[in-house]
């Protein structure tokens, strides 16, 4: 088989509505590499999108699976349960900042934990308005895409949102938004619009993912904590593409010192099997009557089994030690990249959830061209690269971060290539 032979087949298949980042398609994986069905090699940057933060395939996640695969794959928890899903909730609860008794809910997406933690919000505290964020993503779901703050391709043609979602700015040094501008934009809608008394809860990603990578300064997360806490609002931090060692931390906000009153979280929790859940105060938790939260394949035997093998591997293997590491000498190679390259507008993020953000050096315009250009250099010499940003002009780099020393040599010395031949045009 060809890519492009499949990628015809898909075209015809598949509804465009499903976006595409390259046209190769996969054949094996292991750990940082992936073979695609013509036999290419490539180094993976993109680890399904912060999904296999503990490498394709690790033997410990495969072990578990397999086991499991053995006893069985589904009951769906509510009608037969099981111990392990208990467990994990145990784990997650101990794991997830914040000094209060917490109880967890398993899903299967992370759009999904979005959804159920407004749910919880809301009838916890009978409100209805939630607060997001310009730039934030939250999933692809109404309620998801109505807290998301970034119109194309997420609500483009939609149609109308979901009611009594507000949104305010975000802050970004580069672009001159301070969380002064952030909180002042609250205060603006308590002013104008909306009465802090029927406001549920405000949600945020502690980074932003494919907004462009901005961390939330700790001065925004303190005022976020403050507000809510004056006014009774659940704060809700997302940490679906944050958490589980990305940022050298268990998750996100443990870098805080700030703990949110629920969190939601998937991806890297399944080590690339799907699973999601939101973990938050028993008090709010509980809130809903039995049967309002759940779902058919929410904490799937299988996602189960793989996250128990994810968090074993994050411990023994130390990969919140080694993401601050991995993080520290990508910033290295960048910053002496930066050095010939006046396209490089800055360079941010915590652990090892690390982006660069391009901008033409004449008028300091975002440069979306150039990203792209960066993108398909290093695609053409064997590494996947993503970008995001609301201006498409940032490439962040999500590498498994089991990712052999080797590999990651090699991966820098293509990025290296990639961008100077991007300056070629």
């Amino acid at each position: 088989m060809k890519n492009a032979e499949v990628a015809k087949r898909r075209e015809e298949a598949i509804s465009r509505g499903v976006g595409m980042q390259t046209q190769i398609y996969a054949d094996r994986a292991l750990n940082s590499e992936v073979w695609d069905i013509e036999g290419n090699r490539y180094i993976d940057f993109a680890a399904g999108i912060a999904v296999v933060n503990t490498g394709h395939r690790h033997p410990k996640v495969m072990d578990a699976v397999k086991a499991q695969l053995d006893r069985f794959t589904h009951t769906c928890h509510q009608v037969l349960p099981y111990e392990n899903y208990i467990r994990l909730a145990e784990r997650l609860n101990a794991a997830v900042p914040g000094d209060f008794a917490k109880k967890t809910v398993f899903v299967t997406t992370g759009a999904e934990a979005v959804e159920n933690a407004v749910k919880v919000a809301r009838i916890a505290t009978g409100r209805n308005a939630v607060i997001a964020f310009g730039g934030a993503f939250h999933g692809r779901t109404f309620m998801g895409m109505t807290l998301t703050g970034k119109v194309e391709p997420y609500k483009k043609g939609f149609g109308s949102m979901v009611p009594d979602v507000f949104h305010v700015p975000f802050p970004q040094d580069l672009h001159n938004v301070t969380t002064e501008d952030a909180m002042a934009g609250i205060t603006k809608l308590f002013k104008n619009d909306l009465d802090p008394a029927r406001v549920a809860a405000i949600i945020f990603e502690p980074v932003q993912g494919e907004g462009g990578f901005y961390p939330a300064p700790k001065s925004l997360v303190a005022a976020i904590r403050k507000l809510c806490d004056d006014h009774g609002i659940v704060m809700i931090a997302d940490e679906v593409q944050t958490g589980f060692a990305r940022t050298g931390t268990m998750f996100a906000m443990h870098g805080y010192g700030i703990a949110a009153d629920i969190t939601t979280m998937a991806k890297g929790l399944g080590g690339g099997l799907p699973i999601a859940a939101l973990c938050g105060k028993a008090e709010l938790m509980d809130a809903a009557h039995p049967g309002g939260l759940g779902g058919t394949y929410g904490g799937n035997p299988l996602g189960i089994a793989a996250a128990h093998a994810v968090l074993d591997v994050i411990e023994e293997e130390k990969l919140c030690d080694r993401a601050n590491e991995l993080g520290s000498r990508l910033k290295q190679r960048l910053e002496a990249i930066r050095s010939t390259t006046p396209e490089i507008a800055e360079i941010r993020g915590p652990g090892f959830m690390v982006a660069v953000e391009f901008a033409n050096p004449s008028n300091k315009e975002p440069d979306a061209g150039f990203t792209n250009r960066v993108k398909n250099e290093a695609q053409k010499r064997g590494l996947i690269l993503l970008t995001c940003g609301v201006y498409g002009n940032v490439v962040r780099f999500l590498a498994p971060i089991t990712i052999q020393d080797e590999i990651f040599n090699e991966a820098m010395g293509i990025l290296e290539e990639s961008v100077a031949a991007a300056q070629k045009g």
